[in-house]
């Protein structure tokens, strides 16, 4: 039976590597110090949500609609992988086009009066 690797130290949490390797059918051993990748160091929440922002090619709307998320919620989530790689998110600025403006409205994340200062603009 095999487990998932564990990435922390149980007793201090700090990152532990690998140093042995071994082959199920021949039973050869290698040992040296092995490197994961960063993802093996993502949460299983995380790793989920690469799974399906890769399975909707990032598009957010497709992400929001299998996840049962708001918007706001998925970039909070994007960005919160993006720091765990070790990136800093960058500052996206708001897209303000129609249908962004509408699908806030209908959502109930802007007021109507902010919606029609957005759409005025």
């Amino acid at each position: 039976m095999a487990y998932k690797i564990l990435t922390n130290c149980p007793v201090c949490n700090s990152k532990l590597t690998v140093t042995k390797l071994k082959c199920r059918k021949c039973n050869t051993v290698i040992e040296n110090d092995f490197e994961l990748s960063k993802f093996s160091y993502l949460s299983s929440e995380q790793l989920n949500f690469i799974e399906v922002f890769m399975k909707c090619r990032g598009n957010i709307k497709d992400v929001e609609r299998e996840l049962g998320i708001s918007y706001p919620t998925v970039r909070g989530k994007l960005e919160e992988v993006i720091s765990s790689l070790g990136y800093t998110p960058a500052k996206i600025k708001e897209d303000n086009n129609n249908s962004d403006i509408i699908s806030k409205l209908e959502k109930g994340e802007i007021t109507a009066e902010q919606a029609i200062n957005l759409l005025k603009k």
